[in-house]
């Protein structure tokens, strides 16, 4: 697919990922297969999102010789049965080269069963048939015999250290860096290299996403999460080192971000007024305290305050330390932040009538017990009758 006039034109210097597929003639997986190894460079965007690719790069590739094919040889990948053809041995022999480690996988997919099926480079097969022929005919050595008896399979641990690698080497971030190392580890065992729960959270955020970006939820996705975890005990002490070394280095660089590291909004922005010094130096000091006073029953009710209306009562309330520190769960949304409440009316009559009984007056408002015919209170003549 030649490059349009459109492209040229507009001086754009990146392209998007689909595009530049299309101008390589490569299908969606060997795009993704070529950026992972390293034969196609793109570029991560400083505001997120999917990565793009440089146009001189594209010409770059599209200027060598056997274009189209020779990319997309290198990029070409067999199964068991058409690697056991290139190689000339029988598919039983190449599944038990594979499970010793003496050929790494480059990729995998699920068939309608829901088994994994490897995936190998042509190119690299090639490679091993000229490195080592003597594996390919006569008897297995011992050690390959020992690891096939101990019934160990290489190739989940191979494609994974070869993943973890491709993906250090795309990026120099410190945190992404540590992100791809925290990959290797299950989230038990991540909990314990990780105590902090905002640093595995920034995991998420700075890990490399693929180059198409997240598809949904789907069985792929959840095997190949469950095929990047380590499930040896060397394999997971070496994992958990090398996290630690890169969780180290991370945060020399800098911290991870915390909810509280925003900052405060100040009390010229909330609009609370400001007491100085030279303000409270000027009130009256408190003076001694005075004899205690019996109190009216009127005074009771002024120094209790005025009641309050239904009016001040549906007026919001307002937060009691605007300008405190709010919690955690309050900053989330998942709790309402504590405020204030006016004096309600019942509250009011209740702190006057205290008073006035403190005094030894009746509060007004109060009934006085009715006379019975005998002098006494109605509640006493029904006593007293029965």
């Amino acid at each position: 697919m030649p490059v349009t006039d459109a492209v040229r034109t507009s001086g754009a210097p990146t392209v998007a990922v689909s595009r530049a597929a299309a101008e390589l003639v490569l299908k969606r997986g060997e795009f993704e297969l070529a950026v992972h190894l390293g034969i196609v460079r793109v570029e991560a965007q400083r505001s997120g999102g999917r990565p793009r690719v440089r146009q001189e790069e594209i010409d770059r590739l599209r200027s060598e010789d056997g274009f189209p094919e020779a990319l997309r040889e290198r990029v070409r990948t067999v199964g068991t049965a058409e690697g056991a053809r290139l190689l000339g041995i029988s598919p039983g022999r190449f599944t038990r080269l594979a499970r010793a480690g003496c050929v790494t996988p480059v990729a995998f997919y699920l068939n309608r069963y829901r088994v994994v099926v490897w995936l190998y480079l042509a190119q690299e097969l090639g490679g091993f048939a000229a490195r080592s022929p003597e594996l390919l005919v006569g008897n297995s050595p011992a050690w390959m015999r020992s690891r096939l008896d101990s019934g160990m399979d290489c190739r989940p641990r191979n494609w994974r250290s070869r993943r973890i690698e491709r993906l250090l080497t795309r990026t120099e971030d410190p945190w992404a860096r540590a992100a791809i190392a925290a990959q290797a580890l299950d989230p038990a065992q991540l909990a314990e290299v990780v105590d902090d729960p905002y640093e595995r959270a920034h995991f998420a955020r700075v890990r490399p996403e693929p180059v198409f970006g997240q598809r949904g939820p789907s069985a792929t996705g959840q095997a190949m999460c469950r095929l990047m975890h380590a499930d040896e005990p060397d394999e997971i002490l070496w994992r958990r080192v090398n996290l630690i070394m890169e969780l180290d280095s991370a945060r020399e660089h800098r911290q991870a971000p915390r909810p509280g590291d925003e900052q405060r909004p100040r009390r010229k922005e909330l609009g609370r007024p400001r007491v100085s010094a030279e303000a409270v130096e000027l009130t009256d000091p408190v003076g001694p305290a005075e004899s205690v006073k019996p109190v009216e029953p009127a005074e009771a009710v002024q120094l209790a305050g005025p009641v309050a209306s239904a009016d001040d009562l549906a007026e919001p309330a307002e937060p009691v330390e605007q300008g405190g520190p709010v919690g955690l769960l309050a900053r989330l949304g998942l709790r309402r932040v504590r405020r204030s409440r006016r004096p309600r009316a019942h509250d009011v009559h209740r702190a006057a009538t205290r008073a006035a009984r403190s005094a030894g007056h009746r509060p007004p408002g109060t009934r006085r017990p009715l006379a019975g015919p005998r002098g006494g209170s109605v509640r006493e003549d029904a006593s007293n009758r029965k």
